[in-house]
């Protein structure tokens, strides 16, 4: 079966175009360099969830005809991956069902503290609200058939997390953010069939990998296919495509990558 992602978003936390900004690749006329902030899709069988709600997260969901989303997990409490979480109300209507959200005990707690109006039990008067089943991860959960593992990163002094995901045989990882990725972390990414790892500029930054160290990292995690995530308006799609090594791709906001069973995958790569 396998798991097809889709890539809703792909920028960095102020987006592409930056507000304010005519650079080339703001004022570019190539959709792959419009990147709303980061947010992943996750498919496997009819199940389906994301990873983060962006500020952008309604119109990812409109743009991707996207009907169903069983469960949220969350990375960190950076503004630019929860700020989208009251939108998951619509789908509480849709599926007549609470959704769960994964995370980080303290990931959860940030969330759920910034967002104190959102549970398990509807609001008073009719008052529409999310309806939202807190679970923090202290283990390995399965959701939809798709295991899913935190993985500790380091993000500046945030504490942050990508996640592993396992499902029919295959292996994927997804770091959206980071700065360093702890040796203990690296031992779990082994035999992956798709990676994904920030690459925010070319320039070095206190709280993301730049290109350079992500390409060095994601030749020394060696998945069979690796993409670049959470990209800022430094970085043209098709230059920076034209400069990575094989098997490297630079994701852009829509892309589907399917990875099947054989640990093959195949996505809209241009």
């Amino acid at each position: 079966m396998g798991l097809e992602l889709r890539f809703l978003g792909t920028g960095t936390s102020v987006g592409v175009p930056m507000i304010g900004c005519d650079c080339p690749v703001c004022t570019s006329p190539d959709p792959r360099n419009r990147r709303r902030r980061s947010c992943l899709f996750v498919k496997h069988g009819d199940g389906s969830f994301v990873v983060d709600t962006p500020p952008d997260f309604r119109e990812q969901m409109l743009e991707e005809r996207i009907r169903r989303v069983d469960a949220v997990f969350f990375t960190h409490v950076h503004a630019d991956h929860i700020f989208g979480f009251d939108d998951i109300r619509r789908f509480n209507t849709i599926q007549n069902s609470v959704i769960p959200a994964y995370g980080a005990p303290e990931i959860l707690r940030r969330v759920h503290e910034i967002f104190d109006y959102i549970g398990e039990i509807p609001g008073d008067n009719g008052l529409f609200r999310p309806l939202i089943r807190f679970c923090p991860m202290t283990e390995p959960v399965e959701v939809d058939g798709v295991l899913m593992t935190l993985l500790p990163v380091e993000h500046g002094g945030a504490p942050c997390y990508g996640y592993l995901m396992e499902a029919d045989g295959v292996r994927v990882g997804y770091i959206s953010d980071c700065s360093r990725i702890p040796e203990s972390t690296l031992a779990l990414l082994g035999d992956l069939d798709v990676m994904v790892l920030d690459a925010l500029r070319y320039r070095p930054h206190p709280s993301h990998m730049c290109v350079a160290e992500s390409v060095a990292c994601l030749e020394k995690i060696g998945a069979k296919r690796s993409y670049l995530i959470h990209l800022c308006h430094d970085l043209d799609h098709g230059k920076l495509s034209g400069e990575l090594p094989e098997n490297m791709f630079v994701t852009y906001d829509g892309l589907r990558v399917t990875v099947d069973r054989e640990g093959e995958s195949a996505g809209e790569e241009q």
